[in-house]
C-alpha cells in the first residue's frame, strides 16, 4: 500500500511539473495523436468511445443473466464485482477531477488541439479510460484466459487512444485513468475473494444440520 502511495505522489508531481512547461511530452504526444484526422480514424474513435457505456452495462448484465439461467451463484457474484469495480473507479475518477481541476487540452491549447467531443468536466483523469480498464481488469482476473484478456485489454486501450485523438485528454490523463481503473478492479477482486473465503470458513459453524433422534 505504501508503494502505491509513492507512485501516486510521484505521478502527481510529474503532472504538476508538466503543467509548468510550454513544451512537454504530454502535450507533444497529445497533439500528434490528435492530428490523426482521417475519416476512418474519426469514425473509429467515435465508435469506440460510444461503445464504452454500452459495454460497461451489457457485460455485467450478461454475466448476471447467465448466472440466473444456469443457476450458478458464481456468475451472479462475478457480475456484482464487475459493477462494484466500475462504480468505484468512476466515483474515484470524479473525486480526482474535482480535486485537480485540470483544463482539457483543447481548452488550454486551442491553437494546437482540435476538440471533437467537448466536455464540461475537468481533464485528469480520464473517466472513460478508468471505467474501461476497471471492466477489462476485472474480467481478466475473473476469467484468466487469453480470449478474455486480449480483447478486453485491446478495447480498453482503444478507448484511451480515442479520447486523446478526440482532443479531450492528455496521455497522462489516460494513464491516470488506466492506473485508477485497474487498481480499483484489483482491490474489488481481492476484497471479494477475502469475503468469499471468510464466508466459506464460517459456514460450517454458522449452519448446523440437526437430524431427528
Amino acid at each position: 500500500m505504501r508503494k502505491v502511495k509513492y507512485i501516486i505522489c510521484l505521478f502527481l508531481s510529474l503532472l504538476w511539473l508538466n503543467e509548468g512547461l510550454s513544451q512537454n511530452p504530454d502535450i507533444w504526444l497529445a497533439e500528434r495523436i490528435n492530428r490523426w484526422d482521417s475519416k476512418d480514424v474519426r469514425l473509429f474513435s467515435r465508435t469506440v468511445v460510444n461503445s464504452e457505456v454500452i459495454v460497461a452495462l451489457a457485460v455485467p448484465a450478461g454475466i448476471a443473466i447467465y448466472g440466473l439461467y444456469s443457476d450458478e451463484m458464481k456468475y451472479l457474484n462475478d457480475a456484482v464485482v464487475v459493477c462494484a469495480s466500475i462504480a468505484g473507479s468512476y466515483a474515484l475518477t470524479q473525486a480526482f477531477k474535482w480535486m485537480i481541476d485540470r483544463k482539457r487540452p483543447y481548452e488550454k491549447y486551442p491553437e494546437r488541439i482540435v476538440c471533437r467531443d467537448p466536455s464540461s468536466s475537468s481533464s485528469f483523469p480520464s473517466s472513460h479510460t478508468s471505467v474501461a480498464f476497471a471492466l477489462a481488469t476485472t474480467l481478466s482476473l475473473q476469467y484468466p484466459r487469453w480470449e478474455v484478456i486480449v480483447p478486453s485489454m485491446l478495447w480498453a486501450s482503444a478507448v484511451g487512444f480515442a479520447r486523446i485523438n478526440q482532443g479531450v485528454h492528455y496521455p497522462s490523463d489516460v494513464f491516470g485513468g488506466m492506473i485508477l481503473g485497474a487498481g480499483t478492479a484489483y482491490l474489488s477482486y481481492r476484497i471479494n475473494k477475502w469475503w468469499l473465503n471468510k464466508r466459506s470458513f464460517q459456514m460450517p459453524y454458522a449452519v448446523q444440520v440437526v437430524y431427528p433422534e
